[in-house]
């Protein structure tokens, strides 16, 4: 199905049912289902399956919401996924034993350890611009943690949507792990209840609804959101290659990436250079008519098309601006220079809009992120080993890269979240275990010798004691 042809009617889960939904979860949990690491790992061995099954399916749903090519669904969405499961997989026992510490003098006779629990029933709200991946990759956690778990994808990727919700009680324990579909009044429903925990990836304006509402339940979030991700570009950069790697990141999902370079800020004297450098490598990347090209994406719905054109309205195009509503296209578009103050430079682009920015330096390139709000990545480009450590140390980001963007994302030894308005918490691999797991710490002390000196009365020679050891 085309990326322009209209749509189904978005499905929607019978609110009335929402509230039975959580308590099956939570019945499930209580009554231990989850915790046996034999049930998690069949578990992940069935998710897994279920994205090798049915790959062609969801590179189909791909592109019909999304206008995805291919090759960045197939390894965008889904074989990211089955990379955290193999790594999860292979490292679970591991993770999940109990962590020996150490006990002070005081306290022996006794040994102490941390045992790794499971919270209970997990909430994860995810967006639409990877549907597969950002609804999976946390549940890949949570089972692995041994939690039930409830999904809300996005509406706005409703073949996604519905493909998932016919899928997932097929291979996953319904009991453990179930789907609802729908929008902003289920989001709604979800949320009036108690988890005991909310995995939440979009804006900063609905994560603010989410805490909120988490709040009158005392439950702990993880926020995934965006920002304006910059990239640095200084003179002793390669070029050629800065072009080629920020082109990818760039144009990826047609903008639609949360860690997508949001704008370039390069040194004065190589700017012409590199501007030149990035427009031939669009044309080498999606030809003379990036329409016509399968390898470039598509904006997800009329709402977003609107809204990124506005942002475009007055600005200086430098290459690109050609658009066509009826398909949901944006060419991949540069703006040379344009005004910091401008709702471009001041919004999360989250589309295939790029911004080349001159600075007269790399301090002044230091000084233009610093002023702003704490992005979720940065990426600088350098041949100087001191310039980039000089970025990565004077500035503040959720993850960054040095000569290469986006591949922070797809590590999963690596922890991926955001700081200050980009985030809160992290996760990937053993960062969703750790996140989606109580850290109980624990004491055993021995019974065959009670040293009396902790007890009431606090004799003199008690206190002398006490003094000399504490």
């Amino acid at each position: 199905m085309g990326a322009g042809v209209q749509l189904a009617p978005v499905p929607h889960t019978d609110l009335s049912r929402i509230p039975d939904l959580v308590a099956g979860l939570r019945q499930a949990f209580d009554g231990g289902r989850t915790r046996p690491i034999a049930w998690r790992r069949e578990q992940l061995a069935r998710l897994r399956a279920l994205l090798t099954e049915n790959t062609d399916r969801l590179l189909a749903a791909l592109q019909a919401d999304l206008g995805k090519p291919e090759l960045e669904a197939r390894t965008t969405d889904i074989a990211v996924v089955v990379q955290e499961l193999d790594h999860v997989a292979a490292n679970l026992e591991r993770w999940a034993r109990p962590e020996p510490a150490a006990t002070p003098l005081t306290q022996k006779p006794g040994s102490s350890r941390v045992l790794r629990e499971p919270l209970g029933v997990v909430l994860v709200i995810s967006p639409w611009n990877y549907p597969v991946q950002l609804l999976l990759s946390p549940l890949v956690g949570s089972i692995a943690a041994g939690n039930t778990t409830l999904l809300k994808p996005s509406e706005l990727t409703e073949t996604v949507s519905s493909a998932l919700a016919e899928l997932i009680p097929q291979y996953l324990d319904p009991t453990c792990t179930t789907l609802v579909e729908g929008g902003v009044e289920e989001t709604q429903a979800l949320l009036a209840e108690r988890f005991d925990h909310i995995f939440y990836t979009g804006n900063g304006a609905v994560a603010r609804i989410v805490m909120r509402a988490a709040a009158e339940h005392l439950t702990p979030v993880t926020l995934e959101l965006g920002g304006k991700s910059p990239c640095i570009v200084a003179k002793d950069a390669n070029l050629d290659v800065a072009a080629r790697r920020i082109a990818w990141g760039k144009w990826l999902n047609a903008g639609q990436t949360c860690v997508a370079p949001d704008y370039v800020l390069v040194e004065e004297g190589v700017e012409e250079a590199f501007l030149e450098k990035l427009r031939a490598t669009i044309r080498e990347f999606y030809g003379d008519d990036p329409q016509k090209t399968d390898d470039l994406g598509r904006i997800v719905n009329g709402r977003h098309h609107a809204r990124l054109l506005g942002l475009l309205e007055g600005q200086p195009i430098w290459h690109g601006g050609r658009s066509d509503a009826a398909q949901r296209y944006i060419e991949p578009t540069i703006v040379r220079n344009p005004r910091p103050e401008s709702k471009l430079m001041q919004e999360e682009i989250f589309g295939p809009i790029l911004p080349v920015l001159t600075v007269p330096s790399i301090d002044a390139a230091i000084d233009f992120v610093n002023k702003r709000e704490k992005p979720l990545a940065l990426y600088v480009f350098s041949s100087s080993e001191s310039t980039s450590e000089a970025v990565l140390t004077r500035t503040s980001s959720g993850g960054a890269c040095v000569n290469a963007t986006i591949w922070q994302v797809a590590n999963p030894h690596l922890p991926f979240g955001g700081v200050g308005p980009s985030g809160m918490g992290s996760y990937h691999g053993r960062g969703t275990f750790e996140t989606l797991s109580h850290h109980k710490a624990v004491v055993s002390k021995t019974t065959w010798v009670d040293p009396k000196i902790a007890y009431p009365p606090y004799t003199s020679f008690k206190k002398a004691i006490v003094r000399k050891v504490m």
